[in-house]
């Protein structure tokens, strides 16, 4: 993938994804972010949104000082914000809510790392809202750390050997974690099973020379979004599967966009034996800014939808009906919530796409609208076996030829290891 005019500040913790303007829970209740303040806004304060009533607002959570541009912020199922500052090398956890006209904070402890091991960078919102945790990578293992819901402050959950980054939840219950782990200088995406102690197990193989990475997964249908080099040895594609499937992993030539970096950040919850209708939300990233995408597997085109004013971008969740709601902030409107609907599966229009092509490269928002496949079928990846069956997540419990794929509820995970 070639450089794009800008660069997105990256995540560290998220094989280098743009770094979303705001984290939201699971549920879609409460989202936090660093606001700025003061005359030139050069410092930062943890700000709570509250998105589940009739109409969003926020609640500024300063502390005793301003916050560094670097501190982490995550909000809570009960509506307090967890907050990662760093200080004295020591990486500390505490939560914040509103007390009044201040603000009340509750320290949950620090943790140490050695010097050669990267910071703990806080893990996507777990389901439930109770629980948060955390990656500290080192250079042969990965601690896994729970800083915030446990008895004693922050606990060590598992030892995961390799460097580790991303972090995806396949459930509902907070109980299975997909990780990227690097080993042997190839990176593949594991399951670590909270509730056996960090058992680890293998999820996803494409092929043995590939890295093969878990980007996001909607625990209702089973869908996946996976980075890999498998079909383009050397260069990143988006592809999707469903975990239970027999069916391989595909790599739509719509989703391939030379010169833009896309993330997905959002998969249409509630579509539980129809995973290829479930609508995606990328974020796009090119030369003329920051955009939205909006895709289904079984359309395979994109729409280009530009972002709303004021969008904390590469944030936003699906509703199970199919409205898109993003979080802006911008003068006239500090919280606000842009809604979009979803286009129709097979080709319905989205209201605000630009519908004026449907091929050659998107080079912004206001370009041609939708990227369609070049050809009739998907490219699938293959591991040289002859078996395409055998590139996608597959399960015992799916037996060849089923006409639906095993929602993820009704997997053994521990078993869904593609060889």
């Amino acid at each position: 993938m070639t450089a794009c005019a800008i660069e997105p500040s990256a995540d560290p913790g998220n094989s280098g994804a743009p770094r979303a303007g705001c984290s939201i829970t699971a549920a879609g209740a409460y989202a936090a972010r660093l606001a700025r303040s003061g005359q030139d806004g050069d410092s930062w304060y943890p700000e709570r949104w509250t998105l589940d009533g009739p109409e969003p607002y926020a609640v500024p959570l300063p502390g005793n000082q301003p916050e560094e541009a670097g501190t982490e912020v995550q909000p809570m199922g009960d509506g307090r914000v967890l907050v990662h500052r760093v200080a004295a090398g020591r990486h500390v956890f505490a939560l914040l809510y509103p007390t009044g006209p201040g603000t009340g904070e509750l320290p949950l402890g620090a943790v140490e790392c050695p010097a050669d091991t990267t910071g703990p960078r806080l893990l996507p919102p777990a389901p439930g809202g109770e629980r948060a945790y955390a990656l500290a990578a080192g250079p042969r293992s990965t601690v896994l750390w729970e800083v915030a819901g446990g008895a004693f402050g922050p606990e060590r959950v598992a030892e995961i050997p390799g460097r580790c980054s991303g972090g995806v939840w396949l459930d509902r219950t907070g109980r299975m974690l997909a990780v990227d782990q690097e080993t042997g200088g190839r990176t593949k995406a594991v399951v670590v099973d909270l509730e056996r102690g960090g058992e680890v197990s293998p999820l996803l193989q494409i092929a043995a020379d590939s890295d093969d990475r878990l980007l996001l997964a909607d625990p209702d249908s089973g869908l996946v979004l996976i980075g890999s080099d498998a079909p383009s040895p050397g260069r990143q594609r988006l592809g999707w599967g469903v975990l239970g499937s027999t069916l391989p992993v595909r790599f739509p030539e719509c989703l391939r966009m030379p010169d833009c970096v896309v993330t997905p950040f959002a998969i249409q919850p509630g579509q539980v034996l129809t995973p290829e209708r479930c609508a995606v939300a990328l974020r796009v990233d090119g030369a003329f800014g920051s955009w939205v995408g909006v895709w289904r597997p079984a359309d395979r085109r994109v729409r280009h939808l530009p972002a709303p004013e004021g969008w904390l971008t590469g944030a936003g969740l699906w509703t199970p009906d199919g409205e898109l709601r993003l979080p802006c902030s911008t003068p006239q409107s500090p919280c606000g919530v842009a809604r979009l609907a979803a286009p129709d599966a097979g080709g319905g229009r989205t209201e605000g796409a630009n519908d004026a092509g449907d091929e050659g490269d998107p080079g912004g928002p206001g370009d041609a609208a939708d990227t369609a496949d070049t050809e009739d079928t998907e490219e699938s990846a293959h591991d040289g076996s002859g078996d395409p069956a055998a590139t996608g997540p597959s399960t015992h419990a799916s037996a060849p030829g089923r006409p639906c794929p095993v929602p993820l509820q009704q997997a053994p995970l521990a078993r869904l290891v593609t060889k």
